[in-house]
């Protein structure tokens, strides 16, 4: 079940309610990544202290550990990993294109060795589909072709992002069908994909908006083009989707980004980056970023950042509940592991308490405002 209604908007930026199996999600939103079946470091009660609403599982990866029959043993993922709310599942198709010269495309799927065991495994849309069934998550993603910008050094050409475009059009149709035949109740999704090519996106809109899905995803972005190609793809796509259906950008990026993609009409992101970053001491705030391992945070009794209310800031206030950035240098510089857990929560708040910032901005009528606050903000540097 999906439901999308469109509360109000301001020039291309959406504002909106998502109604699914598990829940409501108001949007525009930021979906935590939990790969395997877990946001890294992060207890699901904590997610839900923060306001996460929808979180992110991995076919390809929880394919392969802890395997279908597991995963219907507990009736899903949603029991399995112990969280009530909607998740999203994509589909293997990025992993896919992520493993590179040790996979083989064909018309059919992808055959390639497992990067666990190296067992010989064949992916292709109906097998995706089967597995997200299992997985019973809210948003099943199409099995796609995630076109790479460029491959030891050779730039995708036209012609072959078209070929790539047209094969994840293809997968589409099929996944489809099996959708419909497993009766999932639950919303499939398309990828708009055509690599750089304005041209090729647009084809990929007109095609998979003839299938009339449930909502659409901008896939093959920040997959290592320039960031200038990245933000005019983003720029030139969302808007030209169907207005009564929700859109989802995968994979992106910074606060800068997720920013931007709503102004372009984006009413959905994910990104790994709060996580990977908090995890190599790279803090976002509300005032720019922060390397934790500098030495001038060495003694520094503040918290990350004074205006955030997450639970690894607050302990920097007056009753001692808080943690101040000397003690998170400490951690990180010992090796502990409260370390990065306590990064990992302030920096998925920080991007889930943005989008609640960005919805509160669109229901007030003063996005534009809102917009100019938050680039003088970010430029300040803490």
């Amino acid at each position: 079940m999906l439901k999308f209604e469109l509360l109000k908007t301001d020039d291309h930026a959406r504002r909106g309610r998502l109604t699914l199996n598990h829940g409501v999600v108001e949007t525009p939103v930021f979906m935590p990544v939990g790969t395997y079946g877990t946001v890294k470091g992060v207890l699901p009660s904590s997610l839900r202290t923060m306001g996460a609403q929808i979180i992110l599982g991995n076919t390809f990866h929880l394919w392969l550990r802890p395997g279908v029959e597991v995963l219907r043993q507990f009736g899903g993922l949603h029991r399995f990993e112990g969280w009530s709310q909607p998740i999203l599942t994509d589909s293997g198709g990025f992993q896919v294109w992520s493993l590179g010269e040790t996979r083989k495309i064909s018309e059919e799927g992808v055959k390639f060795a497992s990067p666990v065991n190296g067992d010989k495994l064949f992916l292709t849309p109906e097998v995706s589909m089967q597995i997200q069934r299992v997985l019973d998550s809210d948003i099943v993603m199409q099995f796609d072709e995630c076109t790479p910008y460029e491959t030891q050094g050779h730039v995708t050409t036209e012609r072959e992002a078209r070929a790539s475009m047209e094969l994840s059009l293809r997968w589409a149709r099929r996944c489809l069908d099996e959708h419909a035949r497993l009766e999932n109740p639950n919303a499939l999704f398309g990828i708009v994909q055509g690599g750089m090519f304005e041209t090729l996106r647009e084809a990929s809109v007109e095609a998979l908006v003839a299938l009339d899905l449930p909502g659409y995803a901008i896939g093959g972005v920040s997959v290592g083009e320039p960031k200038e190609l990245m933000r005019s793809i983003v720029a030139h796509t969302p808007h030209r989707l169907p207005a009564h259906k929700p859109r989802y950008l995968m994979g992106v990026g910074t606060p800068e980004d997720l920013v931007e993609g709503v102004a372009a009409g984006v009413d959905m992101f994910d990104c790994v980056m709060p996580t990977r970053n908090a995890r190599n001491g790279h803090l976002f705030t509300r005032f720019g970023d922060l390397k934790i391992r500098n030495a001038r945070h060495k003694t520094d009794a503040g918290p990350l950042d004074p205006t955030c209310t997450c639970q690894t800031c607050r302990g920097a206030a007056p009753d001692g509940t808080g943690f101040s950035r000397a003690y998170l240098h400490h951690l990180d510089r010992c090796g502990e592991m409260l370390g990065p857990m306590l990064a990992s929560i302030h920096n998925l708040h920080y991007y889930v308490n943005l989008m609640r910032e960005v919805r509160e901005a669109l229901d007030a009528g003063a996005f534009g405002a809102f917009v100019q606050r938050f680039r003088e903000d970010r430029a300040r540097g803490v």
